[in-house]
């Protein structure tokens, strides 16, 4: 148990974490014949390299675990291998508890199957090619939402659903009994890690996911659709900006981490931008409705109920969570990463030559600009 082979093990969980992102980018877009094979390895070193996930290949820390074994099980969920996929999402829950969410987003995967199969029989039978799952109007989506209802309310609808995911139920039963022995979801500190209705989370994964996927999401092309969009339905934007500055005014909460450890990136973006004044916050409202839009646009090829099932599971992972941690982003981001569509190769190198100068920026910061507080002999380093 020497620390170099303790660190070790992240490393073969590391290589482990860029085959699964190959097989599952091969198994998601295996319809689309027009990417090649390269695009797809290009693909799985550029989410092999995404920093935050990166830096803790190096470090005994749980996230190239967690991750390793939340993407082995979404992998097997996609070849109906449920039991084994359960079996996965239980080594990936014992390294960190959030990670049950993904245990649902498996389920989620294989209702959400269901569902668009059951629409589609649905279209048919009224015959009416107007209604579709992926078009974004207030009048389908009160349809959808209508047979989503009747759907879920037919008792042999629930027992064809419970029969397809029965090991992720017990897996989550089993969560339940854990919580309730437990008292809690947190194993270590409970004081630090309080649940609470953290919403400006989504913001902030938001922003996050922009930044680190700018090569796709923040192009002119999606600025010109977003400016079009924002002219077409103006009412839907500006009850969106009113919720949106409701949800920052009354549940924006600073943990005490985020304003004294000033190790981590997350102490410098809230002392540099979140603190130069009261109105940042609100005035940042603008850029989150369009990081939102892009965000949903990437999405449009899945269907409305895989859609739905995901936004659930990012809501569960993220708002809950009074601290800002970068950390909390990685399989969210992933699982996101993994299911939009491959663009073009410039974009993917432009992806994976930012990643690269992100990842040797952060390392040249850790290993030589180490510092230490005045409080302790200890030396400190910069880290996510």
């Amino acid at each position: 148990c020497s620390v170099a082979m303790l660190r070790f093990i992240n490393l073969l969980f590391s290589a482990g974490n860029f085959y699964l992102l190959y097989l599952l980018l091969f198994k998601i877009h295996q319809k689309n014949k027009a990417v090649s094979g390269f695009q797809r390895i290009l693909s799985a070193l550029s989410l092999a390299m995404f920093p935050t996930l990166y830096f803790f290949t190096f470090l005994y820390y749980t996230d190239p675990g967690s991750v390793f074994f939340t993407l082995f099980s979404y992998l097997m969920c996609l070849y109906g291998n449920h039991k084994t996929s359960a079996l996965l999402g239980f080594c990936g829950f014992m390294f960190r508890q959030t990670n049950i969410v993904w245990t649902v987003f498996c389920a989620g995967n294989v209702v959400a199957e269901k569902l668009n199969e059951a629409w589609k029989i649905e279209l048919q039978k009224k015959k009416d090619e107007k209604i579709s799952s992926r078009k974004g109007s207030f009048s389908d989506l009160t349809r959808i939402l209508q047979f989503l209802v009747e759907y879920l309310m037919s008792p042999k609808n629930l027992v064809t659903l419970t029969a397809m995911t029965w090991p992720y139920i017990i897996l989550v039963a089993l969560f339940f009994v854990f919580v309730f022995i437990n008292g809690g979801i947190v194993v270590g500190d409970r004081s630090s890690h309080e649940a609470c209705l953290h919403f400006p989370q989504l913001f902030y994964f938001l922003s996050f996911t922009v930044f680190f996927s700018f090569p796709y999401l923040l192009t002119p092309t999606k600025i010109r659709k977003f400016l079009l969009s924002l002219r077409k339905h103006p009412v839907q934007y500006s009850l969106i900006t009113v919720i949106s500055l409701f949800l920052i005014w009354k549940f924006t909460y600073v943990h005490k981490y985020l304003l004294a450890d000033n190790r981590h990136y997350t102490f410098y973006v809230w002392r540099k931008v979140f603190q130069k004044h009261e109105l940042v916050k609100y005035l940042l409202v603008p850029f989150y409705i369009f990081a939102g839009w892009s965000f949903a646009d990437m999405l449009k090829s899945k269907s409305i109920f895989w859609i739905l099932m995901y936004f659930v599971c990012l809501l569960a992972v993220t708002v809950p969570q009074k601290l800002l941690e970068f950390r909390y982003f990685i399989l969210p981001f992933l699982i996101y990463r993994l299911n939009i569509p491959f663009l073009s190769l410039y974009r993917q190198l432009l992806e994976l030559a930012f990643y690269i100068l992100v990842n040797a920026v952060t390392l040249y910061l850790f290993l030589n600009r180490s510092f230490q507080w005045e409080n302790s002999d200890e030396v400190q380093r910069f880290i996510w």
